[in-house]
């Protein structure tokens, strides 16, 4: 497949907004269970207003993929049907949850309301944590379910695009609220460096997984399939003109296989080893910039990783639609 630009942005950047929210959420539970030092309305506030402006330039991201995106509205209006649509409305459910939280935070809203179990006491951020954790899973789901969901394109028609889209998604984010961490200088680092570090190594063997399966596939169609010949040597000299065309455009990333094994080698250093070694470091130096530097570095692997993802899928009209000329 050719990769959109727009929509490797969009994916990652909110990725990494959904995964930066759920750090702060995690560390607000731990503080009330007196696991982790509780941190003021400003780390909060702070953090969720980062992790709403990367959905929010994920979103804006997304417009041009569009053509026509005064039109945009009507993506929603399948939501029956399409895991496309209902992205769309999740996407919107996660950001105004996340605003919410850093408005609750803001005003304070901390003091509980009631106690579960006789042991945890639930406030408004509490509450309004819960829902938008939700909606950030279940944005992952129909993000990823888009991708997963395409039966034709078995590279990623399995349930590890789900897994890998999540565990990537949390990795990031969770390194950014150790980079948060540091830049206020609040004692989440350690915490946040080592989630970040627990769920980039899960993702790493997920995302060999889901390599090491697409490299034995056996594809469904066959170039015999594809033109109704049936013929053990078949080669094609032309698509039948002599430019290209929308097929040749859209559904190949016309790419060279060095360029793919550079791209793959790339997010493999970037969005795993680098990282972890970086908060090691960080950690052993007590730098307040490395955790900011690791996620940065992972980032720009994401954005190679999901390069790779969208290049790595052969569309069966490719069989056919093999040379100009």
């Amino acid at each position: 497949m050719h990769p959109a630009f727009s929509v490797i942005f969009l994916t990652t950047l909110i990725g990494a907004g959904q995964g930066l929210f759920l750090a702060l959420y995690t560390g607000e539970i731990y503080a009330l269970g007196n696991l982790l030092p509780t941190q003021g309305a400003a780390f909060y506030v702070g953090g969720s207003l980062i992790a709403l402006a990367l959905l929010v330039a994920g979103l804006i991201a997304s417009f041009f993929h569009l053509g026509h995106p005064e039109r945009a509205w009507r993506a929603a209006t399948q939501w029956r049907t399409s895991w496309l649509s209902r992205e769309v409305l999740a996407l919107p459910l996660a950001m105004a949850l996340v605003a919410a939280y850093a408005l609750a935070h803001h005003l304070g809203w901390t003091s509980p309301l009631f106690t579960l179990a006789g042991t945890l006491p639930v406030s408004p951020t509490l509450l309004i944590g819960l829902l938008g954790t939700l909606a950030v899973f279940a944005l992952f789901l129909c993000t990823a379910m888009i991708y997963a969901g395409v039966r034709f394109l078995q590279e990623w028609h399995s349930p590890l695009t789900v897994v890998n889209f999540t565990l990537l998604g949390i990795a990031s984010g969770f390194l950014l609220a150790a980079g948060w961490s540091a830049w206020l200088g609040n004692e989440l680092v350690g915490f946040y460096g080592i989630s970040g570090v627990i769920a980039t190594l899960l993702a790493l063997v997920t995302r060999l997984l889901a390599m090491a399966r697409n490299r034995g596939l056996k594809h469904k169609s066959t170039l015999p399939s594809a033109i109704g010949v049936r013929h053990s040597e078949l080669t094609q000299k032309a698509q039948g003109a002599m430019g290209g065309s929308f097929n040749t455009r859209e559904f190949f990333h016309g790419r060279s296989a060095g360029t793919l094994m550079l791209v793959r080698a790339l997010f493999l250093v970037l969005t795993f080893p680098i990282p972890v070694l970086l908060i090691a470091l960080a950690h052993w130096l007590e730098s307040p910039v490395l955790p900011l530097a690791a996620f940065g570095v992972q980032y720009l692997g994401l954005l190679a990783e999901r390069w790779y993802f969208f290049a790595e899928a052969k569309h069966p009209q490719n069989l056919y639609y093999q040379s100009i000329a």
